[in-house]
């Protein structure tokens, strides 16, 4: 609980409201920097106020009774910071009003349905679909931790603890879902501690909380490494003699993407318009990604316009009116297993890893600058693309071979033309 607090009072004009030449006055209460306005019922002239004193001037008939109104309004606010403050309340700019008005906000309190509630209508509009229905399975977990552990259907906000996100960081580390065989990751647990850290700090910001209780959780994220097909498993993928429809649609797919690097989403949203003739004369795919709604310029690999122009009349994607057919990313992974079954390939083959073959085997293996990745595979930041360079130690290895050639070269200059002097 913080001792030390900063509070204030600003009497003001709120000329932005006047009518005949007069304006309302307003009372600013700020505490801890935040602020709140209070109306005060008072209507005067614009010219009688004096913004410096913060009073209306003397000179005028109204100036003694508005003023002392003004310094008993003060004086009433002031002791109520002064109550709230001896009582070790959590002070905010809403509890000194709610205490000087006698109000029973203080008594009011938010749960934890009355939050998911409030997050979900108003900032689901704001997230990508997919990202809406993860916070729904993390809010999932939550009432489940709540049923099964804690026995309640329900828990007021100003309850939430460190204790709290230890426990439910436990159950979600013991829980074993129904559609998967084991447990949670770390990973996966992390993330739905944060979507709910989100939540409360949405909570924290609305005022409904008088504290975060996330103030002294860390975060404790396991490193991935992300994997990738090399040349010759992307080779032999490629060159796989499959015997269905089914096998061979999704293989060609996955090479696409490991050819152009766009993901499983905004592959499926694909059509003929996002193909586009550039300025050098060859085509491009133009799009948006859906989960930043980053640009993403594409020059497209004869591999890759090869595969367009295969599945161009192909009775699946002209019903759809898109570049290919459209397969659920469930029955694209599970695909993904057969092939890379049938190829010997032992890495767990999912389709996002096609776009990783294409940041690393397909481009930066062959010397395609990082900031020409980063800008096809539409990432917001270098930092996010060089995770790939960090990760290709045969690139790291190429390019100090490079560096030792020169090296050696220069070396032998510098004795060729010291030989010659002497």
């Amino acid at each position: 609980m913080r001792s030390n607090f900063t509070f204030s009072v600003l009497f003001w004009l709120y000329s932005g409201r006047s009518k005949n030449g007069k304006a309302p006055i307003y009372a600013r209460i700020s505490v801890n920097g935040k602020k709140l306005n209070i109306s005060l019922k008072r209507r005067i002239q614009i010219n009688h106020w004096d913004s410096e004193r913060q009073r209306v001037k003397n000179s005028t008939i109204d100036a003694k009774s508005i003023n002392q109104y003004l310094d008993g309004f003060y004086s009433g606010l002031f002791h109520s910071f002064q109550q709230l403050r001896i009582e070790g309340k959590h002070i905010t700019p809403k509890s000194v009003k709610a205490r000087f008005l006698d109000e029973e906000v203080e008594n009011q309190h938010f749960t934890m349905k009355d939050l998911v509630s409030y997050h979900n209508s108003n900032m689901f509009t704001k997230l990508h679909g997919n990202t809406s229905r993860l916070y729904l399975t993390s809010q999932k977990y939550i009432f489940l931790f709540l049923k099964t552990k804690l026995k309640l259907e329900d828990i007021r906000l100003d309850e939430l603890n460190y204790k709290f996100i230890l426990d439910f960081e436990n159950f979600l580390r013991k829980h074993k879902p129904n559609h998967y065989q084991k447990q949670i990751g770390n990973n996966a647990v992390m993330k739905h501690i944060q979507r709910l850290r989100k939540m409360v700090s949405l909570a924290y910001r609305l005022e409904w909380i008088d504290k975060d209780p996330f103030r002294q959780f860390k975060q404790r994220l396991t490193p991935t490494n992300r994997e990738y097909l090399g040349s010759e498993e992307l080779q032999a993928i490629e060159e796989l003699e499959l015997q269905t429809k089914r096998l061979k649609t999704v293989r060609d797919l996955f090479v696409f993407s490991c050819y152009t690097g766009i993901c499983y989403t905004d592959l499926m949203l694909l059509t003929e318009d996002n193909v586009i003739m550039g300025l050098d004369k060859k085509y491009w795919i133009i799009t948006k990604r859906q989960k930043t709604h980053n640009p993403v310029k594409i020059p497209l690999l004869k591999k890759a316009m090869d595969l367009i122009e295969r599945y161009k009349q192909d009775s699946r994607s002209v019903i759809n009116n898109t570049l290919f057919p459209r397969i659920s990313n469930q029955k694209m992974n599970a695909y993904l297993k057969e092939i890379a079954s049938e190829a010997k390939i032992k890495k767990n083959l999912t389709f996002h890893m096609a776009r990783h073959t294409f940041a690393t085997t397909v481009t930066l293996t062959n010397g395609v600058p990082i900031e020409t990745i980063s800008k096809m595979l539409g990432h917001r930041k270098l930092t996010t693309t060089q995770i790939y360079a960090k990760v290709l130690e045969r690139k790291v290895g190429e390019d100090m071979e490079i560096l030792r050639s020169k090296l050696e070269v220069a070396t032998e200059s510098d004795l060729k033309k010291k030989a010659n002097q002497g």
